[in-house]
Order: C-alpha cells, then sequence, then structure tokens
C-alpha cells in the first residue's frame, strides 16, 4: 500500500478526532454551565454524555487499531503531532497513570504525601472528592502503574530481543541477506509493537471507565472538559511553537 496515502488516513483520522473533542468540549462545558446553574439537572442526561464521550473514545481507538496494523512505527512518533506534543507520548498515546494525576489535579488532591492521614481521618476534605473516592482512586492509581510497568517490561524485552537474534545476524551479512529476509524480521517486531499499542489502548480505557465510574456524573463532565481542555492545548501550543520555529 502506498506509504503517502497510509499517511493522509492516519492524519485525517487523528484530526477527525481532534474535532470531534472540540465539538464533545463544547457539549461538556454547556452540561457543565446548565448544571452548575440550576440544582435540578438531570443525572441521567449527564451520565449519557459521559458514556457518549466514552463511546467516542472507544470508537477512534478501534479505528487507530485497525490503522496501526498496518504501520505500527508511525502511530509510535506520528508526523500528525509536534515533537513536543510527542515528547508527551507513552506506548503512541496519553499514559495511563496521567489521566489519574489530572483527577489529583483538579480536585487539589495532588497529595500523594498526605494521602495516608486523609484515610486515617486526619484531614477532612481534598477538593470534592470523598475519602471513598479517593481511596478508589488510589488503588486504582496502584493496579494501573503496575499494569504500565508490565507493558514497558513487554516494551523492553521486543527491543532487546529484535537487537539479538533477527537484526544483529542480518546486520553482519548485510551485503549478503535478502530483501525478503529484512522485511520478514521488520515485519515480525511490527506485529508485536501492534499487538503492544493495542494493550496500551485497552489500559487507557480501562483507566478512565474506572475513573469516570468513580466520581459522581457531575463531576466526570467536569473532568472529561478538563481532560480533553489539555490534550487540545498541548497539540495547539506544540503546532504554534514548531509554526514559529520554522518561520525564524
Amino acid at each position: 500500500m502506498d506509504d503517502g496515502n497510509d499517511h493522509k488516513r492516519h492524519h485525517c483520522c487523528f484530526q477527525e478526532w481532534m474535532h470531534l473533542q472540540e465539538a464533545d468540549l463544547d457539549e461538556l462545558l454547556r452540561a457543565k454551565a446548565v448544571a452548575a446553574a440550576s440544582s435540578t439537572g438531570s443525572t441521567a442526561e449527564l451520565r449519557a454524555l459521559v458514556a457518549k464521550n466514552v463511546r467516542h473514545y472507544q470508537d477512534y481507538t478501534e479505528r487507530r487499531r485497525v490503522l496501526a496494523r498496518e504501520d505500527p512505527p508511525s502511530f509510535f512518533s506520528p508526523k500528525w503531532c509536534s515533537c513536543f506534543e510527542n515528547s508527551f507520548l507513552w506506548m503512541a498515546g496519553c499514559r495511563p497513570s496521567l489521566a489519574i494525576h489530572l483527577l489529583y489535579t483538579l480536585t487539589g488532591a495532588e497529595m500523594e504525601s498526605h494521602l495516608d492521614e486523609f484515610l486515617r481521618g486526619l484531614t477532612t476534605d481534598v477538593g470534592e472528592l470523598s475519602a471513598g473516592q479517593l481511596a478508589l482512586v488510589n488503588d486504582l492509581h496502584l493496579r494501573t502503574m503496575r499494569e504500565e510497568e508490565t507493558l514497558g517490561s513487554r516494551m523492553a524485552s521486543l527491543q532487546e530481543e529484535m537487537a539479538d537474534k533477527p537484526l544483529v545476524p542480518l546486520a553482519r551479512n548485510r551485503g549478503e541477506v535478502s530483501l525478503g529476509a529484512v522485511q520478514g524480521a521488520m515485519d515480525g517486531y511490527e506485529g508485536f509493537l501492534a499487538g503492544i499499542l493495542e494493550d496500551a489502548d485497552a489500559l487507557r480505557i480501562k483507566t478512565l471507565k474506572e475513573i469516570l465510574g468513580i466520581l459522581s456524573p457531575t463531576q466526570a463532565v467536569d473532568y472529561l472538559a478538563a481532560a480533553k481542555q489539555l490534550h487540545l492545548a498541548v497539540h495547539e501550543w506544540g503546532s504554534q511553537r514548531e509554526s514559529t520555529r520554522g518561520s525564524i
């Protein structure tokens, strides 16, 4: 398949996702304003809006999964994102535990050092999170970090194995090996890479769903709005920075 067409389809998928996030953000902010202005806001409507946003994210990752099967490496350092934005990437996307740190920040609970005393009842308020919610978030944080470490170990093993067996013998006999042998080794690596990307996306979705399950509908809407604002801002700032440097 033509690499140029692949890149265009990958870029188009990302751009459509960013445009959808802009639209979803507007809807979330409107819902947040309505909820703040009225004590009779519909919890069911807020839950439906949260579920809609999760579906959009799942749809995007499914489209990405299909495209990544064709060219996995392009998603680990995407040309359609700025270098600044790419510096934040973990396994071709946001680090799942970053979603939890965002929650700590939003609720004024970026305070792991004070977590124990809060759970022991020595403090009574951490933003809008209750003690029970914070305990659940802390448990999720620990589990997520363990799963991140597992994926990181898989990635390291894949890279080490490629340097150990397929690539070293081929490189030492570069003038004699066939193009088919080289392509076969690279295809094998990319296949495993695609699998890691899929598992990383699954962890990202799982973490998001658990966060939203811990929060009230109003909190979930606020959280999703902030997460989208952060993603859109980082993308915009990175693009502006590269445009400025390119014009110098």
